[in-house]
C-alpha cells in the first residue's frame, strides 16, 4: 500500500502499483486525451462533477449527498489508496484531493507532474477505456472534515482579525482589478498574491517546484499560518490547497464561492493596486 501520509507520488513509484486491487488511480484530463492515452487502470472522471456550477458562485462544492454517490460510483474509500492526476499541471487534481479531504478520505496521492510527466518520461499508457467498481462509502450523513471549508460570511466576519491569511491564487492582473472577471475587480484585503503557475516546474514536466515551500516563505504564507486559498472558482486555488497539503500545511482551507462569489456582491470590501 502506498504510504497514507504521503500525498505525493512519483511516475517511476507509481508503475509498481499499476494493477493492485487496493488502488483506484483517477484521470481529470481532457476526455480526447483519455481516450488516446491514459496511466493503465486508470478511471476517467468528468471535471464538471466536481462543482456545483450554480452562479455566480459556480465553483462552490456539489451536496455532500452527490459527492458521496460520486465516490462510491468511483469505488473511492479509505480502504483504497487514490491516485490523482490530470494533464495541466493539477489544478483539477487538486480539486478532487480537496473534495476527498472535505468527505474525510484522506488516502489520496497526487501524480508528480500528472499525465505529462508520465508520456514524457516514457512510462507504459493504455487506451482502453476503464470501469469502476461502485462500493458503499462509510462517511456519515455529512462532511466529515468541514475545516477545510470556508464561506464568504465567515471570512467577512474574521477580516482583518489576524487568525488567518488569504492566498489569492490568481493572476497578478485579476489581483489588482487590471482584469475583471466579476462584477468587481480587485482583491480582499490584506490577501497575498502568489499565482498558482509559480509553484509549478515547467523544465520538469509540470511538476510541483522542488523550491515550493521556500517560494511560500518568501511571500508570507508560512506552513505555521492559517491560511484561506482561493481564485476565481476555486480551480487554480485547488491546486495550491493541494501543494499546501502535500508539503504538510496543517491548517489549509479553500474558499470555494472565491472571486466569482466575492466580487459579485456589492457589500464586500475590496482593494486594488498590488
Amino acid at each position: 500500500m502506498i504510504d497514507k501520509i504521503t500525498h505525493l507520488i512519483e511516475p517511476k513509484n507509481l508503475e509498481a502499483f499499476i494493477g493492485r486491487d487496493d488502488i483506484v488511480i483517477i484521470d481529470l484530463c481532457n476526455p480526447m486525451l483519455y481516450q488516446k492515452r491514459h496511466v493503465p487502470g486508470a478511471i476517467y472522471l468528468n471535471r464538471s462533477n466536481l462543482i456545483s456550477n450554480t452562479p455566480p458562485a459556480t465553483g462552490k462544492h456539489p451536496s455532500f449527498t452527490e459527492i458521496k454517490h460520486l465516490v462510491e460510483q468511483l469505488g473511492i474509500s479509505n480502504n483504497k489508496h487514490t491516485v490523482i492526476y490530470d494533464d495541466e499541471g493539477g489544478g483539477w487534481a487538486g480539486r478532487l484531493a480537496w473534495i476527498l479531504d472535505l468527505i474525510g478520505v484522506s488516502s489520496w496521492s497526487y501524480l508528480n507532474g500528472g499525465i505529462v510527466a508520465w508520456i514524457n518520461e516514457g512510462h507504459p499508457t493504455e487506451d482502453i477505456a476503464n470501469q469502476p467498481t461502485p462500493r458503499e462509502v462509510d462517511i456519515g450523513n455529512d462532511f466529515l472534515n468541514p475545516n477545510v471549508v470556508i464561506s464568504m460570511d465567515q471570512i467577512l466576519d474574521n477580516l482583518g482579525s489576524g487568525i488567518f491569511t488569504i492566498w489569492d491564487a490568481r493572476s497578478s492582473q485579476e489581483f489588482s482589478g487590471e482584469r475583471i472577471i466579476s462584477a468587481r475587480g480587485g482583491h480582499i484585503p490584506g490577501a497575498i498574491n502568489l499565482e498558482w503557475t509559480e509553484l509549478i516546474d515547467q523544465n520538469k514536466n509540470l511538476r510541483i517546484r522542488d523550491d515550493a515551500q521556500q517560494i511560500l516563505d518568501n511571500v508570507g504564507l508560512s506552513c505555521s499560518k492559517t491560511i484561506i486559498t482561493h481564485c476565481q472558482t476555486h480551480h487554480r486555488s485547488s491546486f495550491t490547497y493541494m501543494v499546501a497539503r502535500i508539503l504538510g500545511y496543517e491548517s489549509i482551507i479553500g474558499y470555494d464561492g472565491s472571486w466569482s462569489e466575492w466580487g459579485n456582491l456589492d457589500h464586500t470590501p475590496v482593494e486594488f493596486g498590488l
